[in-house]
């Protein structure tokens, strides 16, 4: 479940010059290579058409090779920083910018192969609160295969929320809808910073709020149709305000179509349960809460801001949720019926989780901010931890190869680790990126996104 499957052209795409379009979008495209240059080498296609490769949320690589050698491949400048993880379709890259541009890069080389400007991106000063400047794309695209298209979510003058929907093979736009559907709020203090999913014919983009929590927004997750079709659907959770739906990793989507998301402190801290600091199982078109969990403390981590919304659901075998959060508490959940309030299947202390989490198996590695961890999960229904790597490695981490796949980010460090042991294989230095950056894996290469672009790694 969730395994990405590498040698098999799933999707291929012919790379073509951009052309203009409506919506005041402009398209740039690569000059030629120079005269003798030397086509790239044939790779098989690949796929990683979504945050950490599959709805699940699992960031798990199939045939991916084991770390000896790690080399520079290559490096792609990009007009701004990149928050969120390349995606990988056939034999192509696509990043999206906080300067609002969608880059199509080839995959063997980091070439350019088309670009979109999509707006003007917000600067700091022109929001309430925020730690990014300026605020542009955030969250990491998803790319729908019935429609060949690539999604964004982007933030654009007056704190405007779009999806874009653009041609994947020459950056065409074909769809732009209004994502600011919940009435009432302050569009310039939400942020669109949860990775976008889909599933079903439908494109999911969830909303929290700024750095800081300031001022008039509640967490929501929009529904558009991936046709452009009919209107854009919605759940708002139930609280005053807050409840930010922020986790880098985003919705996670079942095999049923069923939407999991995980919820940020809310303005209740006590009392009757406001839907808040929890895991929300939604139905597919966003009309049905189908069931929730909140620990039991919910309203004291609320009034601390030491919630469940720091990381995403990921999905497991046997229909089993995993859920991290502020307070070193990790759950186990039954993915049918999340439990209400307390009502875990199983608990474990330990790892204040930030970002995404990625398994192999029943092996879940999490990001914990006193070092990544490999949890078990054994005998149905129990955590066992296995091993804890040392507390600067601690990103969002991706499995391929036998080695988990991690960053040192507050030193721009790729890390490989055994998923056996979590001993260190090999280390590569990156350079500048941002908090949440987790790597892509993609046929031989590693893929990470910097504060610059795009760097990546080869895997020998």
């Amino acid at each position: 479940m969730g395994r990405v499957a590498y040698g098999a052209a799933l999707i291929v795409l012919t790379a073509a010059t951009a052309c203009g379009s409506g919506g005041g979008s402009r398209a740039d495209s690569t000059a030629p290579a120079p005269a003798g240059t030397a086509p790239a080498p044939v790779r098989p296609a690949v796929s990683w058409p979504t945050y950490h490769g599959a709805n699940d949320r699992a960031g798990f690589a199939a045939g991916f090779p084991a770390p000896r050698t790690l080399g520079d491949a290559w490096t792609a400048g990009l007009d701004g920083a990149v928050y969120g993880q390349p995606i990988v379709v056939g034999g192509t890259a696509y990043v999206g910018t906080e300067n609002d541009t969608v880059y199509a890069l080839d995959l063997a080389t980091g070439r350019q192969v088309w670009r979109r400007r999509l707006g003007t991106p917000v600067p700091r000063s022109a929001l309430p609160c925020g730690n990014i400047d300026p605020l542009g794309i955030t969250g990491t695209p998803a790319y729908d295969p019935g429609t060949r298209t690539v999604f964004v979510a982007a933030e654009t003058t007056g704190g405007r929320h779009a999806l874009v929907g653009l041609n994947a093979a020459d950056g065409r736009v074909r769809l732009r809808r209004d994502l600011d559907v919940v009435p009432g709020r302050d569009r310039t203090s939400e942020q669109q910073r949860g990775a976008l999913a889909v599933a079903g014919g439908r494109v999911y983009v969830p909303f929290g709020g700024l750095d800081g929590d300031c001022g008039n927004y509640v967490g929501y997750v929009a529904a558009a149709r991936a046709d452009g079709g009919g209107d854009v659907a919605s759940y708002a959770v139930p609280t005053r305000r807050m409840g930010g739906m922020w986790a880098p990793s985003g919705p996670a989507v079942g095999a049923s179509g069923d939407v999991y998301v995980a919820v940020g402190n809310g303005a209740s801290l006590g009392g009757a349960y406001d839907g808040s600091d929890s895991v929300l199982r939604l139905s597919a078109d966003l009309s049905r809460r189908l069931s929730y969990f909140a620990p039991k403390n919910w309203g004291s981590e609320n009034s601390a801001d030491q919630d469940l919304g720091s990381t995403g659901p990921l999905l497991l075998p046997g229909d089993r949720v995993m859920i991290a959060g502020k307070t070193g508490d990790v759950y186990l959940l039954d993915g049918h019926d999340l439990g209400g309030v307390g009502g875990q299947r199983a608990s474990l202390h330990g790892c204040v989780s930030f970002g995404g989490m990625a398994r192999d198996g029943s092996s879940v590695f999490l990001p914990c901010e006193e070092g990544l961890q490999r949890v078990d999960v054994t005998g149905g229904d129990a955590l066992r931890r296995a091993w804890r790597a040392p507390g600067n490695v601690k990103g969002s981490p991706v499995v391929g190869g036998g080695a988990v796949w991690t960053l040192d980010t507050d030193a721009g460090v790729l890390h490989a680790l055994a998923e056996s042991d979590g001993r260190s294989l090999a280390s590569h230095r990156i350079g500048e990126v941002s908090r949440f950056a987790s790597p892509t894996l993609a046929g031989s290469l590693v893929l990470v996104p910097t504060m610059r672009g795009v760097t990546a790694v080869s895997v020998r």
